[in-house]
């Protein structure tokens, strides 16, 4: 149901379009700035973007160039632009750092760091402890802090054994990620690691009941899918 209200007309509290709008919107569209439209039909421009879009309505070739389209033609700022072998406006002047005063003094020099940069800055041979593992600043390069730091419990192996082969990891014979002394370290497929870490190497009560529990939870999910459906 539509209502009418100081001459705009309304459905369910939206504005929507007249007949008498579209008709002005087919004349006003092609040939004026879409704002300049809005304005007259009391909308935003985006609503009348949309609704022109909807009307496939199109901006004339006349209106496209002219002017009023605010397209450039090239020629734009012509008069102000650099042509070839100009010499720039400051050419020959002091560069910043050369000039009087304290400039110099007060700038940022290569390889300082300053702030927070510097209360942060850890330098090579520092160490950092990460989910319980130890890891060696070995460098300083830009990027991801990853690559400046390395797992110590890989770099003492491969410093001893060379590099660690394809889908193997270095593990801890006791379990103690602190304990990165070689002969606590051995390296093993990533397969063996998972069987090591499964449940059948827990306890066996304690197996028993982590499978029992996996099981009623796997029931219970049955019977909510099955309440569902």
């Amino acid at each position: 149901m539509t209502y009418e209200v100081n001459g705009v007309v309304y459905r369910a509290g939206k504005r929507i379009w007249t007949e008498a709008e579209d008709a002005r919107m087919r004349t006003l569209y092609p040939e004026q700035p879409t704002a300049a439209v809005a304005v007259a039909l009391g909308r935003s421009i985006a609503s009348v973007y949309q609704r022109a879009d909807k009307l496939g309505l199109k901006k004339s070739a006349a209106f496209l160039a002219s002017p009023a389209s605010c397209r450039t033609t090239g020629r734009q700022g012509i008069g102000t632009r650099f042509v070839k072998g100009q010499a720039p406006a400051n050419k020959g002047l002091r560069r910043p750092g050369w000039s009087a005063g304290r400039m110099r003094e007060t700038q940022f020099k290569k390889g300082v760091l300053n702030g927070v940069a510097a209360a942060r800055f850890k330098p090579i041979g520092s160490t950092r402890t990460i989910d319980g593992y130890l890891y060696r600043k070995v460098s300083t390069l830009p990027g991801p802090w990853t690559r400046n730091w390395t797992l110590e419990h890989y770099r003492v192996w491969t410093a001893a054994h060379g590099p660690v082969p394809a889908g193997h990891a270095i593990c801890f014979k006791n379990g103690d990620k602190t304990d990165v002394r070689l002969d606590n370290l051995e390296c093993l497929t990533k397969a063996a690691v998972m069987a090591r870490n499964t449940v059948h190497n827990l306890p066996k009560p304690l197996a028993q009941t982590i499978q029992l529990l996996g099981a009623l939870k796997r029931q219970i999910r049955k019977r909510d899918h099955a309440a569902h459906d």
